[in-house]
C-alpha cells in the first residue's frame, strides 16, 4: 500500500496547481489558436471529453483537444482511429499539444503534473493486483513511463514503470520527469505504438492466464 512522504503530503499538490495555472496563463494564446483550428478543420466540438479512472479508481472527465473526425460507417459505428485521425490531428498529437486542456484537470484536482497516465475505464477489470496499484496516486499529465518509451513500451513494461513511480515519488524525481518530458515531446519519440497510430488496446494479462493454466494442469 502506498504511503505518502513529506513531499506528497505538503508540496506536490500546491506545486501542481501553481504549475498548471502558470502554464494555462502563458499558453492561453496558443490554446485559443489551436481551438479555432480544431473548430475549422474538424468541425464539431473543440474539446474531447472522456471518462477516465483517477486516484482510487474514482472516475473523472479528461479534457483534450479533439484530433479525430466523427466519421462513421454505414452501420453508424465510428471508423477505426487511423481512418479518423487527420494530418492536422497527427501534428497535434506529435507535439502533444492536444493534451493542453488536461491542465484544467490538474487545477480541478483530478490529475497531477506527474503520475501514471489515466487510461480507459474499460481496462479496470483487466488489471492484476500489482497493476491496480497505479491508481493509488493521482494520474499524471506526464509520467515515468512516458519519458521511458511512451507508446513503444509493452503494456507490461508500462505498468511496471507506473508502479515503480508510485513507490518512488520525490521532488527531484518529479522535476527530472518534467524536464525529460520536454525532451521527449521535442524529439517526438514513442508517439505511436508499433502496430497502431495510438497505443495498442490493453486486452488483459494473457501471459498471467497462460501461466495459471499451466500451473493448474501440472
Amino acid at each position: 500500500m502506498h504511503k505518502k512522504g513529506f513531499y506528497e503530503k505538503f508540496i506536490k499538490r500546491p506545486q501542481d496547481f501553481l504549475c498548471a495555472l502558470l502554464a494555462l496563463i502563458i499558453l492561453s494564446p496558443l490554446m485559443i489558436i489551436i481551438a479555432l483550428l480544431v473548430k475549422i478543420k474538424l468541425k464539431g466540438p473543440v474539446i474531447f471529453k472522456q471518462e477516465r479512472p483517477g486516484k482510487n479508481e474514482k472516475i473523472f472527465k479528461l479534457y483534450k483537444f479533439r484530433t479525430m473526425t466523427n466519421e462513421k460507417d454505414s452501420n453508424g459505428n465510428l471508423l477505426p482511429d487511423e481512418k479518423r485521425l487527420t494530418s492536422f490531428g497527427k501534428k497535434l498529437r506529435s507535439t502533444s499539444l492536444d493534451e493542453l486542456p488536461s491542465l484544467i484537470n490538474i487545477l480541478k484536482g483530478d490529475m497531477a503534473v506527474v503520475g501514471p497516465r489515466p487510461l480507459l475505464v474499460s481496462y479496470l477489470p483487466l488489471y492484476n493486483e500489482t497493476q491496480k496499484r497505479r491508481h493509488e496516486v493521482l494520474p499524471g499529465f506526464t509520467g515515468y513511463a512516458q519519458v521511458n518509451g511512451r507508446n513503444l513500451l509493452t503494456w507490461q513494461e508500462k505498468f511496471e514503470k507506473d508502479v515503480y513511480y508510485v513507490d518512488h515519488i520525490t521532488f527531484f524525481g518529479d522535476w527530472k520527469i518534467i524536464f525529460q518530458t520536454i525532451g521527449t515531446v521535442l524529439s517526438r519519440k514513442g508517439i505511436s505504438g508499433t502496430n497502431s497510430v495510438t497505443m495498442e488496446e490493453f486486452k488483459g494479462n494473457l501471459q498471467d492466464c497462460e501461466k495459471n493454466n499451466i500451473e493448474e494442469n501440472n
